[in-house]
């Protein structure tokens, strides 16, 4: 058998694995390229696998996949995210001008999003691209029910399972410490008062300890 022939046959036989891991995806991104991008990965894990390792190929192969997906990713939604919302801002920026004209006031974002005829949130969001980050309890608004930024995070509905499964591999490279601190504010829902308590600390130490994990924790994503 000839290197392009085992090459194939390593492919056919984990193209179960890739497909797994793509179908977490597909909807948002071309299928084919996700394919292709996990082949990649596919091939690099073979280069390096040695079977003195003790696991299974594809256990071996699962992180190799899943890494160059997340970096394509990465990279494809820096570059689209980039390009659509700078044309985005372009059109508020403008909308803005023509509505306080009229208006004889800033107009706001729901004013905005009627005028250009889009969601509120992405007016909110091209906005607020270039923001530093906010402490998690940040107030977002102060009509009708507060809404924080930690009520907007926590919710599921809003991270898709790839953000989902980087935002886990990313909290398990932290220190013990600081995965106690994270589960205990947004896993079981602790203030900063009563996880100073369970950690010997003052509340001015937490929210310290927060931040700076979560800065790291968005640096890595």
């Amino acid at each position: 058998m000839n290197n392009n022939e085992e090459l194939l046959n390593i492919i056919v036989d984990n193209e179960k694995l890739i497909y797994a891991i793509i179908n977490k995806v597909y909807g948002y991104y071309d299928y084919k390229d996700l394919y292709q991008v996990g082949v990649i990965g596919l091939l690099r894990a073979y280069r390096n696998f040695d079977n003195n390792f003790g696991v299974k190929f594809s256990t071996y192969a699962f992180p190799y996949i899943l890494g160059e997906i997340k970096k394509y990713l990465r990279e494809d939604r820096i570059i689209k995210v980039g390009r659509d919302v700078m044309r985005l801002k372009g059109a508020i920026e403008r909308a803005k001008e023509s509505l306080a004209q009229v208006l004889m006031r800033e107009p706001s974002t729901l004013e905005i999003a009627l005028f250009l005829e889009i969601e509120e949130s992405r007016v909110i969001d091209a906005l607020n691209i270039n923001n530093p980050i906010q402490s998690l309890d940040y107030l977002l608004n102060g009509e009708g029910t507060p809404t924080t930024l930690y009520d907007t995070i926590s919710d599921e509905n809003n991270i898709d399972l790839l953000d989902k499964l980087c935002l886990k591999e990313e909290i398990e490279k932290l220190p013990s410490i600081d995965q106690q601190l994270i589960a205990m504010r947004y896993s079981e829902g602790k203030t900063q008062t009563e996880i100073a308590t369970v950690l010997g600390l003052n509340q001015v130490q937490v929210s310290r300890q927060e931040r700076r994990i979560l800065t790291k924790l968005r640096e890595n994503l």
